[in-house]
């Protein structure tokens, strides 16, 4: 049974009385533009991590979050995207494209992510995809696997999912890219020390 919202009488309301009134401002000052309620949230919107701490809830005093950093998302879609049928690579900005050339390697290139008012995020990815695959499947088997793991994982909400194809590769570009990937890891095993 579910609680009337409120209860109507023909009595008048008492009002309260002076003293009662002062007592309730003086325990609870607000200075003028200090945030409340609603507007805490809006100042921590922006940041660079998603925090999933609770709203509204009865238990304010609680100390309990929980956040991901952005880093977190992009990889969970970086390795989402290497079991969609018809995507062979990754494009990274220039930035990552720097990084490559001087030995480093970046898991989440290709991939970044927006953070929206709601907590909620956007993502955007940058792909290459197979000659003859045909795009439009591809970007809804994207966007089925970014939605499947990204809230599977985290319990987020995707907003949104933008995909940019960088460039079609056929089946022969795939097999050079392989080979020059595959002396780069043979001398990064070379390098380990054995045990």
């Amino acid at each position: 049974m579910s609680k009337p919202s409120s209860i109507r009488t023909n009595e008048p309301v008492a009002e309260p009385e002076p003293e009662a009134v002062e007592e309730m401002v003086a325990e609870d000052p607000v200075e003028a533009g200090e945030p409340v309620g609603d507007d805490l949230a809006e100042l921590s919107e922006g940041g660079q991590d998603i925090d999933l701490s609770t709203e509204g809830d009865e238990d304010t005093d609680s100390e309990d979050s929980l956040t991901f950093s952005n880093g977190v998302i992009e990889k969970i879609v970086a390795i989402a995207m290497r079991e969609v049928p018809g995507v062979v690579g990754m494009k990274g900005s220039w930035f990552n494209r720097v990084q490559d050339a001087f030995g480093a390697s970046d898991s989440t290139k290709g991939v970044t992510v927006e953070v929206t008012p709601e907590s909620a995020v956007r993502v955007n990815i940058s792909v290459l995809i197979e000659y003859g695959a045909y795009a439009p499947q591809v970007f809804e088997d994207v966007k089925r696997a970014v939605v499947k793991q990204v809230t599977g994982m985290t319990g987020l909400e995707v907003a949104g999912v933008n995909l940019r194809i960088e460039d079609v590769l056929t089946p022969e570009e795939i097999e050079q890219r392989s080979r020059r990937a595959a002396p780069a890891k043979k001398d990064e095993k070379d390098e380990e020390p054995e045990e």
